[in-house]
């Protein structure tokens, strides 16, 4: 049977909606989400949805670079001649113990498990991103026993090390590596399809560029040790022999050059645009149990995100010219360097987007805001790869302090992602190499 033959009928659509399960899902994004799985201990998720995977019938596999750390692959395989597309979300939430430490209220149950109140799921894990791991999930299921027929495979992947800690120091490989183990990893181990849905939030709109990002150590370099007693204090903060001091004039130039640094790099593309962001995560100096003499060296860590038409060279150089141009002996140091993309080839994608959304809620979906297109999300590496890949997925961001969602919104996304699978997998397969 050929793809333009095998084209699903209204009928097919119809059972896959009647075949998605408000309870189910909600039982699913909840069960899922309220296993805690800070990164590096993703396993867990990855061992329920292998189980869940193969109770429903699926083909799965668990594929890693870490035997302990398994991304989690469900396969739907088709009769051949139409798109192959994977429906990607990962498995690892923001702040595990040792971060939480560092929080205002530690032991929130928000950042651990999650709950339904009301109409509302709740939980830092459900938000980012099991609950849109289970809608993918779920709409594959209603897609197999929708009866439909389908030309292309359809995939569904849970992902490690998707949150961004990276490592630096003391925080070393194999604990602290992030992007290396999750999409990228099952990529380049055979893992590929014509195009990729990374389900995050958008808040139904849709995105085909997300920024990179690379990291920056700034060492502020201090005087010699003083004792207390003999501690000096200058008028200028840069002639201070405490690295300590000195730094604040530091932080107050980056500062400045991140404010001036997202108006000038805004990239715009059909979709939005994309604002490049700079952030000080971390400062560390001096001996907490030594706080009698000044410190010699501080140390500042930097997230400086990049649009597509930027490198890491390019702004190691803007860096270099803002710090130089201060009265303080620094050193500047690049500790990682990922890339950001625009995706190329990926008309065919939205085009079934696009009339996925309509059929449900019978407008256009829109331009996904800024910040959606300005984090790092895994569509990066599979863009990097050459599959036309978006972000597009249901309200609520973490990242912006939000940890709850409608279950009205979840259903509505699983219901899009079951009739983009079937339209998109059935339209016959036409791409070939990587487009310009």
């Amino acid at each position: 049977m050929t793809a333009a033959s095998s084209r699903p009928t209204p009928e097919h659509y119809e059972a896959a909606m009647a075949a998605i399960d408000t309870d189910e899902l909600v039982d699913l994004s909840l069960e899922l989400a309220q296993i805690d799985s800070p990164p590096g201990q993703e396993q867990p998720v990855s061992d329920r949805v292998f189980e869940w995977l193969t109770d429903n019938g699926f083909d799965a596999s668990q594929v890693g670079m870490f035997a302990d750390r398994t991304n989690v692959v469900g396969r739907l395989r088709g009769s051949g001649g139409g798109n192959t597309v994977i429906f990607n979300a990962h498995m690892d939430v923001a702040w595990g113990p040792e971060e939480r430490r560092w929080m205002h209220d530690p032991d929130n149950p928000i950042y651990t498990s999650a709950w339904r109140e009301g109409d509302t799921l709740v939980g830092n894990g459900l938000i980012n991103d099991k609950g849109p791991l289970a809608c993918t999930l779920i709409a594959a299921k209603a897609v197999a026993a929708s009866g439909a027929p389908l030309a292309g495979d359809l995939i569904v992947t849970g992902v490690a090390g998707e949150i961004g800690q990276e490592p630096v120091d003391e925080f070393t490989a194999p604990g602290y590596l992030s992007k290396e183990v999750g999409a990228r990893y099952l990529i380049t181990h055979g893992i590929i399809g014509d195009y990729a849905v990374v389900a995050e939030a958008t808040s139904f709109g849709v995105t085909w560029v997300e920024a990179g990002k690379a990291f920056f150590k700034v060492t502020v370099l201090g005087g010699s040790s003083r004792y207390t007693p003999y501690v000096t204090h200058p008028e200028r903060l840069a002639d201070h022999g405490n690295a300590l001091v000195r730094v604040a004039p530091v932080i107050e130039a980056l500062t400045d050059w991140g404010r001036r640094y997202e108006v000038e790099h805004e990239y715009r593309f059909d979709g939005g645009r994309c604002v490049p962001k700079v952030n000080i995560g971390a400062i560390r100096g001096g001996q907490p149990f030594l706080s009698i003499v000044s410190a010699e060296r501080c140390y500042l860590y930097l997230d400086v995100r990049l649009t597509p038409a930027q490198t890491a060279m390019d702004v190691q150089a803007e860096l270099t010219e803002v710090l130089g141009a201060l009265d303080v002996p620094i050193q500047l140091e690049c500790t990682l360097y990922r890339r950001g993309y625009e995706a190329v080839g990926v008309d065919e994608l939205l085009d079934a987007t696009a009339v996925a959304h309509r059929a449900e809620f019978g407008t256009e979906p829109g331009e996904a805001e800024p910040q959606m297109s300005s984090m790092w999300r895994d569509t990066n590496p599979f863009i990097e790869m050459g599959i036309p890949a978006i972000t597009y997925g249901p309200t609520g961001s973490v990242g912006g302090g939000r940890y709850s969602a409608e279950i009205a919104d979840f259903v509505a996304v699983t219901r899009i992602y079951a009739r983009l699978a079937l339209d998109l997998c059935n339209r016959p397969r036409t791409r070939r190499g990587i487009p310009a």
